[in-house]
């Protein structure tokens, strides 16, 4: 069992990831020719799940090695009501390994909704 510090500073370096998953995301969308798409759903995908387990980690659950959204945000809603919020995270669980492998090639484009 770890102490709450120790629980503090898991819980901030996976948001430190978190936000770095954030800003290569940012950054890559700002380009304004040959944009690899595939990239943004990537980070914008690891940077919803450690968030998530950041989350998890700070109310003492423990949750399984997944990239699964929606079981993340199934495991956070005794704790908070997340599905209005972040109900559309859940479609960024198909491109944590997908757009990874050319197996599971996906093109992906810009599309304003």
């Amino acid at each position: 069992m770890q102490n709450e510090n120790e629980k503090i500073i898991q819980v901030l370096n996976w948001i430190e990831y978190a936000d770095e998953d954030l800003r290569v995301a940012e950054i890559v969308s700002s380009l304004s020719t040959n944009v690899p798409y595939r990239n943004i759903a990537y980070h914008s995908q690891q940077c919803a799940e450690k968030y998530l387990k950041a989350y998890l980690l700070y109310h003492n659950v423990d949750f399984p090695y997944t990239h699964n959204i929606s079981t993340l945000i199934e495991l956070c809603l005794p704790f908070m009501d997340l599905n209005k919020q972040i109900s559309k995270a859940k479609e960024l669980s198909k491109f944590a390994v997908a757009v990874r492998y050319t197996t599971d090639y996906l093109t992906l484009t810009k599309k304003i909704r």
